[in-house]
Formats: C-alpha cells, structure tokens, sequence
C-alpha cells in the first residue's frame, strides 16, 4: 500500500509517435518539485513553459510544466506533470533529477492506488484504467470507457442500496416484534426479494459479458482430420494463417489467432483432427486439442458435410463446460444451402469456407457469442472477481428470499443480505483487503 507521505515519480507516458513524453509527480514534495523547475510558485492549472534544470543548472529540456493542487487532481494530492521532448534519455533524466529533489519511483499501478484511497476512483473504475489501455477492440474499449465514467459502479451502488432497503425493512420488524401487523409476511417484501434476484441476475449476466469483451471469447476449433478447421479459421481471419493441405493430420499443435468482428475481439484456437491414431505425434496433438477444449467458452465443432452423422458423434466428447455449435463445412460439394438452424439448444451452421459461401453467418453468430446483445449500447467491462463477487450476492439474495418462506427465519435472511451488500462491496472497493488492493493494482503499467 502507498505511503501516504511519500512522492513518487515515473513516466506516465512513454515515447510517443508526437515525440512527446510525460514525467509525472504526485505527493507532498511535488511543490517543492515544480518550484525547482520553474523558479516561482506555479498557477494550478495551468500550462507553464520552461526550462527543466539539473542539479548544475544546466537545463535537461525545455517544455510544459503543468501543476494541480489537492485535492483538484487524478489521484487527489498535489501532483506535478512535465511534458518534456520524448527522448528516453531526456525523460529518464527528469525522473532522475525528481528523484534527487526527494521523490521515490512509483509501483506500476501506484497513482490509481492513490486515487482509489483517497476517494477519486472507485475500485471499478480504477481497474477500467487497465483495461482500458489493454483493451484489443473498440467495443472492449467502449466498454472500459463506459465502467471509468461509472456506469458500472452506477448499477452495483444502485443494487446495493436496493439490498439495504429490504434488509433495513427485515430488521425492523426482527426489533418490533409485539407489532400487530406481521411485517415479514407483507407481499410487497417478497416481491421486492424478487425483484433483487432479477436485478442481480440481470447484473450478474451484464458483468459475464463485460469479462468476455475484456478477455476475448475462447473459440476451439475442433473435428475429424479434413473436415475443413483450418479452412474455416483462414475464411474467419480472412488470410491464409493455417496451412491447409488434403493431407489428413497436417494440424498438429495448437494454431491460435486473435480476430476482430465488427469492433469485437475474439480468440480461434485450430486444433489436430480428433479420430482414432496409434502415431504418436498424432497422439500428442489430439491431447493438446482436448486440453484447449478444457479451458474453451465455445467448442466450434467442424463437419464435413457429407460426413455429418458421423462427425456429429464428437459431440458426446466434448466438455460440458463450453457452449456448442456446429459448422456444416463444405456445401460446395454437397449442395447444400447456407442456412442457420437452432437444434436442441445448439446453433447448426451450413457454409462453405472454400467458397466463402454462409461464412457471414459464422461472423454474425461468433460476434453475438462474444459481445452479447449488450455490445451495441451499454455494455461495460468487468473482471473475473467482479463476476465471482455478484454471483455470491445473488446466491444470498436467493438464500434470503427463500429463508423468508418460513416467517420465523427473519433473522437468516437478514444475515444473508448483510453478506450480499459486503459481497457486492467487495466490487467497488468498499470492503477490501488489502492483499486484494495489492494484487489489483500491481497489474497496472508504470505511471498509472
């Protein structure tokens, strides 16, 4: 954790294309810092321009000093920028020279530490900050965009404050037993239960595909030598990556590309052919397919469509875990029509990757797989913690709404919605430890 008395320093960006680089200051020396450098006590606010000198006097670089005082700053102390020409040189000098006027380096991630503890962020939206630089898409941006303006943080206050409600209310009629009138046992108290259940499944849902966008949907592509799996992942990724041959087996170890659907990022992962071998090589790469498939969201299963009743028997190995569908490959030889079909659950696919023919159908179903109706408008990134926190609110939302069939269980259901409200505390930060905050923030790059 941060030393609250302590000023730290780094690069808050590297060399750009512009040739423009910033070195950036935040604590209680950084006024000292920015009075070294221009001479004179600087406007908050406002763009100086000056010569950034060493400890000789000699000047390191000419450029902007710009001041903001606390608690008006990103990480709410006084903070010090110079934006300085982008030579690694010249920048590491003016960290150097900031570090003799008593600043220390920052850990990657400190000054949204700072900002998190002394209350400019929340811990969503401090974490959107890194996603946000790593976001891979331009939906995966929107969507970190959308959870730093606190869009996100919106809807778990909102929900918890819904939980307060109906947890204030239980414990209340828990205090006043002698009233006359059984509170617990009012229909507007279930239904609000209820209604925390759908919310907090609806958040819970919205937050599932938040992760998704973060992290790229997981598509295994798997199947029977020469059914046509490189094939499908050269059409999807619109360049020969895959080496396709009518030799069988030509896939051994696992090929994985990283493609983009209308702004949407996923990751295809083609595989060895799954059929019966005593080669060895043939053996391995089969173990190494059904080791992607274990970690897989979506197992794209591969048929030849001439072959589709025997290929359709792959299915029952497949992992329950991962969703399903199944591609129709080569209905330029079958004459088949491209088509979509939902059997049982599953989405059935007709196309032919050589020809190109229903491959836009694959498209279209990938991209909703991956982003989710919500991608358009309003979806927000999350984190795998933020889904494992929701999920555990709702569970005792759920546990509460159920203890209060039984009127005289008032007490458990009040436990229950105290443990939810702290769960979903837990998301923005409200209840957290600090070996939680340590790990959160330690993924963050330098400078932010």
């Amino acid at each position: 954790m941060s030393a609250p008395h302590e000023t730290i320093v780094a690069l808050a960006t590297a060399p750009a294309a512009s040739g423009v680089g910033i070195v950036r200051v935040s604590g209680m020396l950084a006024g000292t810092i920015a009075r070294e450098f221009l001479g004179t006590e600087p406007t908050p606010r406002h763009a100086h321009f000056c010569a950034f000198p060493d400890r000789a006097g000699t000047a390191i670089d000419r450029g902007l000093l710009l001041w903001f005082a606390a608690p008006h700053s990103y990480t709410g102390e006084d903070v010090l920028e110079l934006h300085a020409h982008g030579s690694p040189i010249v920048l590491r000098r003016l960290v150097d020279r900031t570090v003799e006027l008593g600043a220390r380096a920052a850990r990657p991630g400190e000054f949204s530490e700072r900002a998190f503890l002394n209350g400019k962020l929340d811990l969503i939206q401090a974490e959107a900050i890194a996603d946000l630089i790593a976001s891979g898409s331009e939906v995966a941006a929107r969507a970190a965009l959308r959870s730093l303006e606190g869009e996100f943080s919106a809807q778990v206050k909102s929900l918890t404050e819904a939980v307060v409600r109906v947890r204030t209310w239980i414990e209340a009629a828990i205090d006043f037993p002698e009233e006359e009138i059984d509170f617990l046992a009012t229909p507007q108290l279930h239904a609000d239960l209820a209604d925390l259940v759908e919310r907090a499944n609806a958040l819970l849902a919205a937050a599932r595909v938040g992760v998704r966008l973060n992290d790229n949907l997981h598509v295994v592509i798997v199947g029977r030598p020469n059914a046509g799996k490189s094939s499908v992942l050269n059409a999807l990724a619109r360049s020969d990556r895959a080496i396709v041959t009518e030799v069988p087996g030509t896939t051994r170890d696992p090929l994985r590309e990283t493609i983009e659907l209308d702004g949407v990022a996923l990751t295809l992962i083609d595989t060895a052919g799954l059929h019966d071998s005593v080669e060895r090589i043939e053996q391995e790469g089969m173990r190494r397919a059904r080791c992607e498939l274990a970690r897989a969201d979506l197992a794209l299963l591969i048929s030849d469509d001439k072959q589709a009743e025997a290929d359709l028997a792959l299915l029952a190995d497949l992992p329950a875990n991962a969703a399903r569908m199944v591609v129709h490959n080569k209905i330029d030889l079958s004459d088949n029509q491209a088509r979509r079909v939902e059997i049982g659950g599953r989405v059935d696919l007709w196309l032919s990757a050589k020809t190109g023919n229903g491959v836009n159908l694959l498209r279209t179903e990938l991209r909703k797989l991956a982003a989710g109706e919500e991608a358009a408008d309003g979806a927000f990134s999350a984190r795998a913690r933020h889904v494992e926190a929701i999920e555990r609110a709702r569970d005792h939302v759920v546990a509460a709404r159920d203890a209060l069939k039984d009127q005289a269980a008032g007490e458990l259901a009040a436990a229950d919605l105290r443990q939810a409200q702290q769960a979903l505390g837990e998301v923005t930060g409200e209840f957290t430890s600090d070996d939680l905050l340590g790990r959160i923030f330690s993924s963050f790059c330098i400078g932010k």
